[in-house]
């Protein structure tokens, strides 16, 4: 495969992606003309092969999302695994509907899931999510499991109580529409 389309598999620059071949971290050849060659085949079904999963919980810190991708690569290679998928999402982390998520869980193609900090797969119900990767022959790798102190602890809390504000006025405005569509129902009865 050219560098160039490992380096977009991976989700890094061509640059990158050069300087790592140029440090030899790649298993790679240079053909006569210039282009650079990496051998991607697979050695055998044991091989640590690697989806990995960054997320930001805003739009804002999205140039924090490729940086997180980047960073994520650039550990997978540096511990041999091989890049299945590089995935990026916006959203937070107490969402139990993340398409991208939702997506890499299901799918076989890879046997590590690498995530920067455990809050970055999600804020609670982690071990479950061990669990189940590892039902599925897959397993958990945090990158960085520093306890990250009382900012994340607040930020934890300000997340769970703006969740249920949110869930209780919906329930609030679904209550009301169920019963405007009562009283419609009971008018056209009349």
């Amino acid at each position: 495969m050219k560098l160039s389309d490992y380096a977009k598999q991976i989700g890094v620059s061509y640059q990158t992606a050069w300087r790592m071949y140029k440090r030899g971290e790649l298993d790679a050849y240079q053909l006569p003309t210039g282009t650079i060659v990496v051998n991607t085949e697979t050695s055998g079904s044991s091989e640590p092969i690697a989806c990995i999963y960054s997320r930001v919980s805003s739009a804002e810190n999205r140039p924090n999302l490729e940086a997180q991708a980047e960073r994520l690569a650039n550990y997978a290679i540096a511990k041999g695994y091989r890049i299945y998928k590089v995935v990026k999402e916006v959203g937070s982390g107490l969402n139990d509907n993340r398409k991208q998520l939702a997506k890499i869980l299901v799918d076989d193609n890879y046997n590590i899931l690498i995530v920067e900090h455990k809050e970055r797969l999600a804020r609670f119900g982690l071990n479950y999510m061990k669990i189940l990767l590892e039902k599925t022959g897959k397993r958990l790798e945090v990158v960085n499991e520093a306890d990250n102190g009382k900012d994340e602890l607040m930020q934890d809390l300000v997340s769970i109580i703006t969740s249920f504000c949110a869930r209780l006025y919906g329930l609030r405005r679904s209550k009301r529409k169920t019963e405007k569509i009562i009283k419609e129902l009971t008018d056209e009865a009349r």
